[in-house]
């Protein structure tokens, strides 16, 4: 059945004749050819490079086939949702700059009945990966796809050694995983051979892939795009982007952070509990947040129980921090601190705190909560003050728990979207949020770098507001 593709991988264009697009409602007049993304951070990966148009193409099978779809209503590639969301000067705005649609086209690419979906779960474990599998299950098959078979372990789960131990993933198998946490299909780091990963798919007769995963699964995703194009195969690969820290660029928000926040901040209440309750009371929480202080500043705002939040964007020096803490000690006899597991880390280093990598080549990072609690302890010792220290590190409880429901409905339509594209020939893309809709995000431009804070901007802006500021001015 797998039979090449020839030219495989064309793309989206609107420029063909073709209804007026709903952009029309925007000004045409603008003359700009790129935008600055994301003002960036010194702790970002990369620096994120200007945006030209061809940034937001998304790679498509070559639709011979024309099989009409049962879209009542089909998104076309004029359905497009400007990534500028907010701007001063309307000559500035090019709305050229614009991701295409996720969802479903008027024909299929791929005729239901002979398509075969393969599923993987990729990295850390993180709430919603049950969601996410089920909800690709059920709509793979309510469209009528032939089979789902998942792939345990990650990519691990396709290498040669492992590619026959999979799950065949049926409506009674799936039905109440979304109550468990974790993923029914297990997951791993590492990295695996490009060419056995595709073997595998072949072997399966996988028609479309969907890797779960975050943003070193996503590489991966895009290398495995790029031998499927020079080996001009008919396979179609989406990503749904999984980073419970909220880290990937291009997209407003990924499954898992709402139940990341909700649960920090139950960490955060507990913490705060604690210092209130002792003389001279200390409460340090670490969170989640190797890059990016989302969860920690998302969780301090929404408490209002944090007086000091440490997190990686926002650098300090260890002599502010303790003043700090004592002037808030001896002022209310009680202090909350928030620091992401980034933060700090050069102060880690400064310690002799050693650093090695993981499987998927992400750096871990020593432990900066306890590092602060025991070097504030010694501090307020040498300042002849007793004090309570309670530390609470939430992270492991966090990501193995249910979704919230916004989560899981997040889930829901994630997943119910990438069937849709990938059925019609979308590929090398994830299927992501802007601006209150569902888009297709090029792997190219996910590769660019991390999502950080922007120190320069509302959500930290509040933040100061309500804390007690360590950082640099």
């Amino acid at each position: 059945r797998k039979q090449g593709v020839k030219g495989a991988f064309s793309h989206c264009s609107s420029a063909q004749a073709a209804p007026k697009p709903l952009l029309s409602q925007f000004p045409m007049s603008c003359q700009t050819q790129s935008a600055q993304i994301f003002p960036t951070n010194s702790r970002s990966h990369e620096t994120f490079g200007p945006l030209a148009e061809s940034d937001f193409e998304i790679a498509c099978l070559p639709n011979s086939r024309q099989i009409p779809s049962p879209a009542y209503d089909p998104v076309t590639e004029h359905h497009r949702v400007p990534f500028i969301t907010c701007y001063t000067n309307p000559d500035e705005f090019n709305p050229r700059l614009a991701f295409y649609m996720a969802g479903l086209r008027e024909h299929y690419h791929f005729n239901p009945r002979d398509t075969v979906v393969g599923i993987a779960t990729c990295g850390g474990i993180c709430p919603g990966l049950n969601d996410v599998i089920r909800s690709l299950t059920y709509t793979a098959l309510n469209m009528g796809c032939k089979k789902v078979i998942g792939f345990k372990k990650g990519y691990r789960g396709l290498s040669v050694k492992y590619r026959d131990d999979i799950i065949d993933l049926t409506p009674d198998f799936i039905n109440r995983i979304h109550y468990l946490g974790g993923t029914v299909l297990g997951s791993s780091r590492g990295q695996i051979s490009n060419d056995e990963i595709l073997d595998t798919l072949q072997h399966h007769g996988v028609n479309v892939f969907f890797p779960i995963g975050g943003d070193g699964t996503q590489r991966a995703s895009r290398e495995l795009c790029d031998l499927i194009k020079q080996r001009g195969l008919d396979i179609s690969i989406i990503g749904i982007p999984k980073t419970i820290d909220n880290d990937i660029p291009f997209i407003s928000y990924t499954f898992g952070f709402d139940t990341a926040v909700e649960h920090a901040r139950s960490a955060i209440q507990a913490a705060h509990t604690e210092a209130h309750s002792a003389p001279m009371g200390v409460g340090i929480v670490r969170l989640m947040g190797r890059n990016s202080g989302f969860i920690a500043a998302m969780a301090t705002i929404a408490t209002g129980d944090v007086n000091i939040l440490l997190i990686p964007e926002s650098p300090f020096e260890m002599d502010t921090l303790f003043e700090k803490v004592k002037d808030r000690l001896m002022k209310r006899d009680h202090c909350v601190i928030v620091v992401a597991e980034g933060a700090g880390i050069e102060h880690l280093q400064s310690a002799g705190v050693s650093q090695h990598r993981d499987a998927s080549g992400n750096v871990k990072y020593g432990d900066i909560g306890h590092f602060l609690q025991d070097s504030l302890r010694a501090f307020l010792r040498r300042e002849g003050l007793p004090t309570n220290i309670k530390y609470i590190d939430p992270s492991y409880m966090i990501r193995s728990t249910v979704p919230t429901s916004a989560d899981a409905a997040f889930c829901v339509e994630l997943a119910e979207r990438a069937v849709e594209s990938a059925l019609c020939g979308k590929t090398a893309c994830i299927v992501g949020r802007w601006n209150d809709h569902y888009t297709l995000v090029p792997l190219t431009c996910i590769a660019r770098g991390s999502k950080v804070v922007n120190t320069n901007q509302h959500l930290w802006r509040t933040v100061r507001k309500m804390t007690v500021y360590c950082g640099e001015e």
